[in-house]
């Protein structure tokens, strides 16, 4: 599928334009598509896509970069409120580890896709250089959680799934702090690994843990 591209509308700041000029192209249904956790040394990567509605509040959805945890939280359960329709897909670190983070972060937005509950969508906005390996018609955005309405709901939702499984896999290894920095590469981190190995969920060939590897 080729990478379809909007050069008339780059630099425009309404984060719904992509959006809107799909429509007006005879797309009825668009997705946004978004990963969270490809730099941490432990957990999944989760990915979500979603299907904001006609009319919706879209100037709320935002990179979830740039959001506290409770602002995550509020407009995650607008979507729900609002009837949007979204996917999750997620890629365990041993999948990682054997497809490397690049594809398990494609094939967790392709997963995503395939879970929406309600109709496929006829175009995807994706998050970054690469589309997915799907043969509907895509086009990917570079930061494109500021620059996409869908793309941004769908990076809020995948940081607040993939936040969740990490805080439950602190009680499985507290000795990580999982709930803390949610397996990415921080100080404590770092020393906590030096100190006690790694765990069954670090990422066996990500630097900072395959030094650990026996």
């Amino acid at each position: 599928m080729t990478n379809f591209v909007f050069p008339e509308l780059f630099g425009n700041e309404d984060n719904y334009r992509f959006e809107r000029h799909l429509h007006a192209k005879g797309y009825c249904c668009v997705g946004g598509c978004d990963e969270a956790g490809r730099g941490p040394l432990a957990g999944p990567v989760v990915a979500a896509c979603v299907v904001l509605p006609p009319g919706c509040d879209h100037a709320s959805f935002v990179d979830s970069k740039i959001l506290t945890h409770g602002k995550r939280l509020e407009l995650s359960h607008r979507l729900q409120e609002m009837g949007a329709d979204f996917g999750l897909g997620i890629v365990s670190e041993k999948k990682i580890d054997e497809i490397n983070i690049l594809q398990a972060s494609l094939l967790a937005m392709k997963r995503a896709v395939h879970n929406l509950k309600g109709s496929a969508p006829d175009f995807i906005l994706v998050d970054g250089k690469f589309i997915l390996p799907l043969p509907t018609a895509q086009a990917a955005l570079v930061k494109g959680e500021s620059k996409s309405s869908s793309i941004a709901a769908a990076s809020i939702l995948a940081k607040i799934t993939r936040d969740h499984i990490m805080v439950k896999y602190h009680q499985q290894f507290p000795a990580y702090n999982f709930q803390q920095n949610k397996g990415y590469p921080t100080r404590t981190h770092r020393l906590a690994i030096e100190k006690n190995g790694i765990c069954p969920i670090h990422r066996q060939t990500f630097r900072g843990v395959r030094e650990y590897v026996e």
